[in-house]
């Protein structure tokens, strides 16, 4: 069980699984700047997010914006867009009658994405759900903003253990204060944060630096 101030964000965790340098920019030090995936972005993510555009379907409530959290995992964030089903094995809901089971949707600005960043952020808020409302979620979807298709998750054995341990990996660099040094890739360039990082003048840093780099490491 974690402090509510130790909580991680959900939404790091793609930032973590496309390149850690990144993720400690924007989560240890609090840094971040803007380009235009990450405008078209967070466009989208405000339209899911529109609370007041909460509806009902017939036997389908849609929630958007919701707040989700997890004590034994320790992280925080919120859900685009959660529909719950009516369904005899699903949980009550406050203020509605019969039972619901939640099925998360995570709206996403391009198309599908081969780094499995997208499905761990999406398993982790069905995770932090199933803790909320004591129920078991078995899939969920990702929705892309240029097919307007769905994509089906489930969230398997596997993945759940991904998260986790993702998790316990961004918490250990978060404990420590820790910038992992720059390893320069072709993602590089669609970075928003390529001119804060510098990953072409970092890599050529000084033997000295290196051997520093090396003894924080083991500290």
């Amino acid at each position: 069980m974690f402090a509510e101030d130790d909580y991680l964000l959900i939404s790091g965790i793609q930032h973590f699984r496309f390149c850690r340098r990144q993720w400690a920019l924007i989560h240890v030090e609090d840094q971040w700047a803007e380009n235009v995936r990450t405008v078209e972005g967070n466009a989208l993510h405000r339209k899911a997010h529109d609370a007041s555009a909460r509806e009902r379907r017939g036997d389908l409530l849609i929630a958007r914006g919701m707040r989700v959290a997890s004590a034994r995992l320790g992280i925080v964030g919120a859900c685009d867009v959660v529909e719950f089903r009516r369904d005899p094995k699903g949980v009550p809901l406050r203020g509605e009658e019969g039972l619901y089971l939640p099925f998360p949707i995570e709206y996403k600005r391009g198309t599908a994405r081969t780094d499995g960043a997208d499905e761990l952020q999406l398993c982790a808020q069905a995770m932090c759900l199933e803790e909320m409302l004591a129920c078991d979620i078995p899939e969920g979807a990702l929705f892309h903003g240029e097919t307007r298709r769905r994509q089906p998750v489930a969230f398997t054995a596997e993945l759940r253990a991904e998260v986790e341990a993702c998790v316990s990996q961004m918490r250990e660099l978060w404990q420590r204060g820790h910038t992992p040094r720059v390893k320069p890739t072709k993602a590089c360039n669609a970075c928003s944060l390529k001119e804060l990082c510098l990953p072409k003048l970092l890599r050529q840093r000084s033997a000295a630096a290196y051997l520093r780099e090396r003894m924080e490491e083991r500290e």
